[in-house]
């Protein structure tokens, strides 16, 4: 019974008084009751294919320095690459840049952002170009010239001494041809639908269709080259097997000007996607 009574005389002389909650664990408990966790809230934005080609487009002129020779490659990545060495240049981050366009809209588009510009002609040699690619396979092997513009862009990329090519991740393919989509061949206009059929007959076991490639703007007048030829634009079922035979062969027709098969001319190729930026290299 002392033991008993010892106890009782003990919690009766020191009553239990509950620990005050801190003010920031019952507002930390607030918080979590009326504003519910939220994964949506904490997702990253979705880039589209235009934010991918900009990363790319900025990540390659990282590449660019003052008082280089470029060559300015045609089409909508390209064109992220001509607006951001304006940018460079107005705000005096780059200086003493001279651009090789290849074609006449990279022309006017530099032209406008105050890009010094030259030709070939006048700097047949070239630092550095950088342009987009339509397909891009392992060996950086590439397919170019969607845009119309693949002779003058073969020409420019092919003199200089380093070719960055910039693309999103929709443009690697596993072999040339593999999107289905169009690898073009510039042909002169006489007897354009001669070569046409010759073309098609070419890579007939590949499942080729060749078309010639209309000028876009609701009438079926032939797409006209800078240069003032045609393009006969190929489609393929299945992948060229032997890129660099291939191009052999086409370049051996009479009339044929140029195709878009732009093989071991790449030294990096910069990818965009939804998970970063790649740089690829041989």
């Amino acid at each position: 019974m002392a033991s008993l009574s010892l106890h009782l005389h003990l919690s009766s002389a020191t009553p239990f008084v509950p620990r005050a909650t801190p003010l920031n664990l019952r507002t930390r408990t607030r918080t979590r009751t009326h504003k519910p966790f939220s994964i949506r809230s904490l997702s990253a934005p979705v880039l589209s294919q235009d934010d991918l080609k900009k990363l790319a487009a900025d990540k390659a002129v990282e590449s660019v320095k003052s008082g280089m020779v470029l060559g300015l490659g045609t089409g909508s990545t390209a064109a992220f690459v001509v607006d951001k060495l304006g940018h460079l240049l107005s705000t005096g981050q780059l200086s003493n840049i001279v651009g090789i366009p290849t074609s006449k809209r990279t022309q006017e588009q530099a032209a406008s952002l105050n890009i010094p510009l030259s030709t070939l002609d006048l700097h047949p040699h070239i630092d550095l170009a950088i342009d987009g690619a339509d397909e891009v396979d392992p060996n950086l092997d590439l397919v170019k010239g969607r845009g119309g513009a693949l002779l003058r862009e073969k020409m420019v990329e092919a003199a200089s001494s380093s070719f960055i090519v910039v693309a999103d991740d929709s443009k690697l393919v596993s072999g040339l041809g593999g999107s289905g989509l169009a690898m073009p061949v510039e042909v002169v206009q006489f007897c354009w639908k001669y070569n046409l059929v010759r073309l098609q007959g070419l890579f007939k076991e590949l499942g080729c269709e060749a078309k010639l490639r209309v000028a876009g703007d609701g009438s079926e007048k032939p797409y006209v080259t800078d240069n003032g030829n045609y393009i006969v634009d190929l489609y393929f079922k299945n992948p060229i097997k032997d890129g660099f035979a291939a191009g052999k062969e086409i370049s051996a027709m009479e009339g044929v000007v140029e195709h878009g098969l732009f093989l071991g001319m790449a030294t990096s190729v910069i990818i965009a996607g939804k998970t970063g930026v790649e740089v690829m290299t041989k």
